[in-house]
């Protein structure tokens, strides 16, 4: 799965890689070498509601039905093999959104139940920023009435490299290539092995 992810570029490098509309001071997030989902950081994400701009969302999903915001632990990601058939996620099919990172890491069980692990550090080859499909939703608090925007991450079966890395569950982030970026947030039906750029350990 997918649970540690940074993006460590400044503002106007993600403007310039999404070719977006907003100017650099126009927007404002805290770069981060690695963020821990289960903390449900916010961090920036493009939507397919608004394609032109970025905006600070918190990671794990939210479906309108939760009763609270806790929840999100169990949709910090959503299986692209199973996302029709969840509750969780089968109404925010599209609601797309792209979420931009430029590192993400897993940990390589060394024995059969994971008591030693070796962390890996995995970024994408000859790309410096790449995104995340995702999906998201704008859920309300039921106790205070207020909007908490919230995304989730697709994750697909490892490929070779992270089948080795990611030997518990082996399973990977679904990352876009640039050219189908615009394509998942216009709803485009994608497989995979179409869309999935080349990770390589550093």
């Amino acid at each position: 799965m997918c649970f540690f992810s940074g993006l460590t570029v400044p503002v106007s490098e993600l403007i310039s890689h999404f070719r977006l509309e907003q100017s650099a001071s126009g927007f404002h997030y805290e770069p981060s070498a690695e963020w821990n989902a289960f903390s449900f950081p916010q961090t920036p994400v493009i939507t397919n509601r608004d394609p032109g701009r970025l905006q600070l969302f918190r990671w794990g999903l939210l479906p309108s039905w939760a009763n609270e915001s806790s929840f999100a632990k169990f949709t910090l990601n959503a299986k692209w093999e199973s996302l029709s058939e969840k509750p969780s996620f089968r109404p925010y099919l599209n609601q797309r959104c792209l979420i931009p990172a430029n590192v993400f890491y897993e940990w390589q069980w060394l024995d059969s139940k994971g008591k030693q692990k070796k962390k890996y550090r995995i970024q994408v080859r000859d790309e410096s920023v790449y995104a995340y499909a995702g999906l998201w939703n704008r859920w309300i608090d039921p106790e205070s009435g207020h909007p908490l925007h919230t995304y989730t991450i697709i994750t697909q079966q490892a490929n070779e490299l992270m089948s080795v890395i990611h030997n518990s569950k082996q399973r990977m982030p679904l990352i876009l290539r640039p050219e189908n970026e615009n394509r998942w947030l216009r709803g485009e039906t994608l497989l995979p092995n179409e869309v999935q750029l080349v990770a390589e350990v550093v």
